[in-house]
């Protein structure tokens, strides 16, 4: 009977309406907090996209990019899109204030890091001394164990590197297998390797018939499934000690059947951008898009650059239809729709600056183009991890533009002095060597460059 009574009295305790007002409580602040949010979202958004309604924004320059497309001939809703244009190209409709365009003005200190007569930002490297040194280090004792295949192997097309000299522009994975299946780093005792070598080529994968890009995946799964059960080695790390190249935008998805890989292997890759996910810069490595010239320009004299900009290209992207429709018609920045009718580099070499404007992806070939005739390259792709960042310090060597910045172009790039141009030109040509494919390859080429940055992967999982 105790225990009856004590449990009566405690039901007793909370009548029928005090219920209910529990009941309604929490759905009674949910949804005064969702009103509440609704009316900052609708009043805030107001100011902000209307320029006059604060003295703080700057009308001229608070663009969105639709704002900025090409009109007439070029619709944007035809313009093609990338996996990660959705996102990065269109959601940055940021305001400009005064503060941030006089921040973005050009001068010696900001481009050169000028403190009184000290130059301290002019280096080609980060730090020269010890990349001369490190790099020594790596030639010396960088070993690389490549997974071993036959000659008359199905795949042989796809495992093996080429007997000739490919052509095109996505030829950068071919080129670097080719240099270090002759280099000095091969290794046949896999116990004495720092790193692992995968050496299928993405390129030829979606170009074979067998495969192709509906089969791509399954490939690269099956034969991360072969190896580990073949060998030790990707069991001791998950894979984080093995790596792969690809130069095409298909491998952003080709290992997304096999995780593990996406985010433990490194990655050699040229579509290499901060924005996609399955990237990551700390343990990635940029590759830099080469398309191969069969020989140097006759002359790289900087007097004969008497145009200020040039690009080329299709508008395959918000970007590209930005640029054109602001410059396409301008005297001093020559903006071409399309392709040109001869790609001899006669253009690059009359011109001041080469603009790499992101198309449907980030990597394109015109930054290397551009270093290899001399001409100073502008980077106008967002998010873009630019080749060799480890080692090259691309603030002495370029110019990095904003998207939002395409109506300043001009203004931009004449506001450079004679003075700071001439240290870019010089160190373009400090740095070209380090962008171009040898066959054989050479020291401090684009496959040395490449290793060194493996080399500075290797010590974080070497087991």
């Amino acid at each position: 009977m105790g225990k009856s009574s004590v449990y009566n009295a405690s039901k007793q305790q909370y009548p029928p309406t005090f219920k209910l007002f529990f009941f309604f409580l929490p759905i009674s602040l949910a949804i005064t907090s969702f009103l509440l949010i609704f009316i900052y979202i609708y009043t805030t958004s107001k100011l902000s996209t209307d320029p006059q309604s604060s003295p703080f924004l700057e009308p001229a320059t608070n663009y969105s990019l639709f704002d900025l497309i090409i009109p007439g001939s070029t619709d944007y809703e035809a313009i093609q899109f990338s996996i990660d244009n959705t996102a990065e190209d269109l959601f940055f409709d940021l305001p400009r204030t005064s503060s941030y365009a006089k921040q973005n003005q050009w001068s010696l200190e900001d481009l050169f890091g000028f403190t009184g007569n000290t130059l301290n930002n002019t280096e080609i490297y980060h730090d020269t001394d010890v990349f001369l040194e490190d790099y020594k280090e790596m030639n010396k004792s960088f070993k690389i164990f490549v997974y071993p295949h036959k000659p008359d192997d199905p795949f042989a097309n796809v495992l093996l590197p080429e007997d000739y000299n490919p052509e095109g522009p996505y030829t950068s994975e071919l080129y670097f297998k080719k240099a270090l299946f002759n280099s000095h780093f091969i290794t046949k005792d896999p116990n004495e390797a720092h790193l692992f070598y995968m050496p299928f080529s993405i390129l030829h994968l979606r170009h074979d018939t067998r495969i192709g890009p509906e089969k791509l995946q399954d490939f690269v799964k099956d034969y991360i499934f072969n190896i580990s059960h073949k060998y030790p080695f990707w069991n001791r790390t998950g894979g984080a000690d093995h790596f792969y190249t690809a130069c095409h935008s298909i491998s952003e998805i080709a290992m997304d059947k096999t995780v593990e890989a996406k985010e433990n292997s490194i990655q050699l890759v040229c579509t290499s951008t901060y924005f996609v996910t399955g990237y990551f810069p700390h343990k990635d490595v940029s590759l830099p898009q080469i398309w191969v010239k069969k020989h140097d320009p006759e002359t790289l004299v900087s007097s004969k650059r008497n145009r200020l900009a040039f690009f080329a290209g299709r508008v395959n992207s918000p970007v590209r239809a930005a640029l054109f429709k602001h410059w396409v018609n301008d005297t001093e920045i020559f903006a071409h729709f399309g392709g040109l009718e001869t790609n001899d580099g006669k253009e690059q070499l009359r011109s001041k600056f080469c603009l790499h404007v992101k198309g449907f992806e980030i990597n394109t070939a015109r930054v290397t183009d551009a270093l290899h005739y001399g001409c100073v390259p502008v980077i106008l792709a967002n998010h873009h991890d630019l080749p060799f960042t480890d080692i090259l310090n691309w603030k002495s060597f370029s110019v990095v533009v904003h998207y939002m910045d395409i109506p300043m172009l001009r203004k931009i790039l004449q506001g450079i002095s004679f003075e700071e141009l001439s240290w870019l030109q010089s160190n373009v040509m400090k740095v070209r060597k380090h962008f171009e494919w040898n066959v054989p390859a050479l020291d401090y080429d684009a496959f040395y460059m490449t290793m060194y940055e493996l080399w500075l992967r290797k010590s974080s999982v070497r087991v």
